[in-house]
């Protein structure tokens, strides 16, 4: 008891991370919140009877992005000091129901952290990967806020005047993440564009985030409309050039590039000049320390992907292997938390990985196989790691592995569908697997509370699909029909008028198809 109030103390204050045994003993959170965990019906009385906002963070505990937010957000002490204005909730992916509950807000992608009035209006959605400072900053803005963002939303398409605080909501929202709730999602790009082009010039900082925004999902789109390429040309090289617009972006800047510099470099020139900008920027970024490790490794992947982009097929420069090397070393050495380790270090590996050096990526991984609170995760990597060499035998080995360390019920069934995908990819001829293999998806599914809700619903889709294609000739009619038989069992347990039961037996239908 002692120890763990020291330890409680010296976290809170900064001295000392969670150990990875604080962490497997169950704590799937930083100390210091009073979350209310699983519990949202709960949440929403309690807000209601104090007249606070709901936080919603929907999340897992093997998932990197969300132990980034852990690592940079949810330890610090001004956001736990913000957690009085509101009752914080935790959904984990993998509690009871929660895939149910995911359905019913429309979250689909850990981490979403969703903001929501007393009566349960939502306000605004958080984006998880931005630094803590614009986090913070958005947040309270939606604390504040007299509209939520959908109304702002409205007014600003609209064209009515909005205030600056509004303009930066909208710019800040986690549009990735919104899943139809504001905008349909096919209008995503074109709203972004339009707001790019609606909020006032006077305000920079909002303005340039904004028209990024509007070029990074523009670059996403497999036919983008048409949009001034010139100019937009023009406010990127911009912003590369300028280290306190590019560190504001950092976000962007990292993960936009590849796809950037496609859509915008219609000639040789065009496409030079923006990538040697977009280069010399990330190596700065690479090596800005007030960047988190996962941020800062994001950059390293970012000049990896683009030598590759540009030099398609040819070996890797030594300066570019040596600088991925001397990377990994400096994030794994100074990631101690548990919380930060989960998200570095599958990013190192993964970087590791799409260099090439396959063996240094096993050996990373392999490593942390014994302390990581959810190592199934880095075993997935491995899996692909013996894929790329074309080891098919230990990839298949790998997979099962993963699958059978995985935990919880969303988890199980998201490992279990990779297990069985790459068991119909790599060894179709192995019936006995594959008709196990599913079997063991569909006992998870059976013992599940929301199996055939949301990202649950998605595995188990997948299972579905790749049995009936390895199927496609018949030649496997006796596995398909015992494990068509064994769903149909499942389904006949759900009640009548429980909505899962007509996706259960579309699934059936789909197997035997």
């Amino acid at each position: 008891m002692k120890r763990t109030l020291l330890m409680l103390s010296l976290v809170l204050a900064g001295l000392a991370p969670l150990s990875h045994a604080d962490v497997a003993d169950g704590h799937a959170l930083p100390p210091g919140i009073g979350w209310q965990k699983g519990d949202v019906p709960a949440a929403f009385a309690k807000a209601r009877s104090e007249n606070r906002p709901v936080f919603l963070y929907w999340g897992a505990v093997w998932c990197p992005p969300c132990n980034q937010v852990k690592a940079t957000i949810f330890n610090r002490p001004d956001f736990i000091a913000a957690t009085r204005q509101f009752v914080p909730v935790y959904l984990d992916g993998d509690s009871a129901n929660a895939q149910q509950l995911g359905e019913q807000f429309k979250v689909r992608g850990y981490p979403t952290m969703i903001l929501f009035r007393p009566d349960g209006t939502e306000i605004t959605r958080l984006p998880g990967e931005v630094d803590p400072e614009r986090y913070l900053r958005t947040l309270q803005l939606g604390l504040v806020t007299v509209k939520p963002v959908k109304s702002l939303l409205a007014d600003a398409l609209a064209g009515k005047p909005l205030a600056a605080d509004d303009w930066q909501l909208l710019a800040d929202y986690a549009w990735d993440v919104d899943q139809g709730q504001i905008i349909p999602e096919k209008d995503v790009t074109a709203t972004l564009a339009k707001l790019a082009r609606q909020v006032p010039a006077a305000q920079t900082a909002t303005a340039t985030r904004l028209q990024l925004k509007a070029i990074a999902a523009l670059a996403g789109e497999k036919d983008a409309p048409t949009f001034d390429r010139g100019q937009a040309r023009a406010q990127l090289l911009k912003v590369l050039a300028d280290d306190k617009l590019s560190r504001a972006n950092a976000d962007i800047v990292i993960y936009a590039a590849g796809d950037a510099i496609k859509l915008l470099g219609d000639d040789k020139a065009e496409h030079r000049a923006l990538w040697t900008a977009w280069n010399k920027r990330l190596s700065v970024l690479e090596s800005d320390a007030t960047l988190s490790w996962g941020d800062r490794l994001g950059a390293t992947a970012a000049l990896l992907a683009l030598y590759k982009q540009e030099h398609a097929k040819q070996p890797l420069p030594a300066l570019l292997l040596a600088d991925v090397r001397s990377q990994v070393a400096a994030a794994d050495k100074a990631s101690a938390n548990p919380y930060q380790r989960q998200a570095v270090i599958t990013a190192a590996g993964e970087l590791l990985a799409d260099a090439g050096l396959l063996d240094e990526s096993d050996k990373l991984l392999l490593a942390e196989l014994k302390t990581s609170h959810a190592p199934y995760y880095h075993m997935l990597i491995l899996a692909s790691n013996a894929k790329e060499r074309g080891d098919k035998a230990a990839a298949l080995g790998w997979y099962e592995q993963a699958y059978r360390a995985s935990e919880g019920q969303a988890t199980r069934l998201q490992w279990g569908a990779s297990y069985v995908s790459n068991a119909v990819e790599l060894a179709p001829q192995d019936a006995g697997r594959i008709e196990k293999a599913a079997s063991e998806v569909f006992a998870d599914a059976g013992r599940s509370s929301s199996a055939f809700y949301e990202r649950s619903r998605r595995s188990l889709e997948k299972v579905a699909s790749r049995l009936k294609a390895w199927n496609q000739d018949q030649k496997h009619a006796g596995e398909i029909g015992r494990l068509a038989g064994q769903l149909s069992g499942v389904c006949e347990k759900l009640p009548a008028g429980d909505a899962q039961k007509p996706v259960c037996d579309g699934l059936v239908k789909t197997i035997k198809s």
